[in-house]
């Protein structure tokens, strides 16, 4: 996110509202001398430190173009609106290479799924330890994260195993949470998001990111507690700001938290090997 924004911006492309971790592209450009015929061929923008990936999309909702960076997979994301040339919009990609190659050189690390790697659970880091004769695939046992099996699955079966326990225990917050705010939504999803902690709709329904589930407890109560309060404020009003400061006080300690390692875990597992 933006650290000029709130972390919740109004999405107004749909109903409903969002916590994000976005950033925005600055004004001055620093243009590539690659043909634009190229990128468009290899999927791929020529920067000082080698290619990154060039993701392609078209959005009927989009007014404008577009550029943004991967949070998992380490490249850029171009939306064109439905009528916008592909052309152009490559040319704005190409004459912005220079903010890519920043915007990369800033990205904090990604959480790494592989053996001997630290993966946050609860804000606590776990080593991961692969344990080949063991059974269970993955689980949990004096502090490290145990994954059994052909070491050539590792990757996997901690993602699944993240997103499992991400959906368990936020699950389980949400519904504590409920029940003492009176704050109740007709239906909780948690699912992988790519930019987005939660959000919540008009009909009531609550999304959450199973990546949540990595940052310290605080600040999923935060999240949480901010889109419940979106059930009664479906707005960035004060009257839903003053809600939210009731319900989490230590809100801009975890706006900080989440502004500053955010990313790392919005990208987590990009990049992994089994080792």
């Amino acid at each position: 996110m933006s650290p000029s924004r709130r972390p919740d911006e109004r999405n107004g492309a749909r109903p409903g509202t969002a916590l994000s971790q976005r950033e925005a592209i600055p004004s001055i450009p620093s243009p590539s001398s690659q043909s634009i015929a190229d990128i468009v061929a290899t999927k791929q923008l020529m920067l000082p430190d080698g290619p990154v990936g060039v993701r392609l999309r078209r959005s009927d909702r989009a007014r404008r173009i577009s550029l943004r960076l991967d949070p998992r997979g380490g490249g850029v994301v171009l939306t064109l609106p439905a009528t916008t040339r592909l052309e152009t919009g490559v040319a704005m990609l190409r004459d912005h290479a220079g903010w890519v190659q920043r915007q990369l050189e800033r990205t904090a690390a990604p959480v790494r799924f592989e053996v001997g790697a630290p993966v946050p659970i609860d804000g606590e880091p776990h080593l991961i330890r692969h344990d080949p004769e063991g059974r269970g695939g993955a689980w949990l046992e004096e502090g490290e994260l145990r994954v059994s099996g052909d070491l050539a699955f590792l990757q996997r079966r901690v993602s699944d195993f993240m997103r499992q326990i991400g959906a368990q225990r936020l699950s389980l917050r949400l519904g504590e949470h409920a029940v003492r705010t009176g704050l109740s939504p007709r239906r909780v999803a948690i699912r992988d998001t790519s930019s987005r902690w939660g959000s919540c709709s008009a009909d009531g329904r609550v999304m959450l990111s199973w990546r949540l589930v990595m940052a310290p407890t605080m600040v999923q109560e935060y999240v949480i507690l901010h889109e419940l309060a979106h059930l009664r404020h479906l707005n960035h009003s004060q009257a839903f700001w003053t809600l939210v400061d009731t319900l989490t006080p230590y809100r801009r300690k975890a706006e900080n938290w989440l502004r500053a390692h955010g990313p790392s875990l919005m990208r987590a597992g990009a990049g992994s090997e089994s080792k």
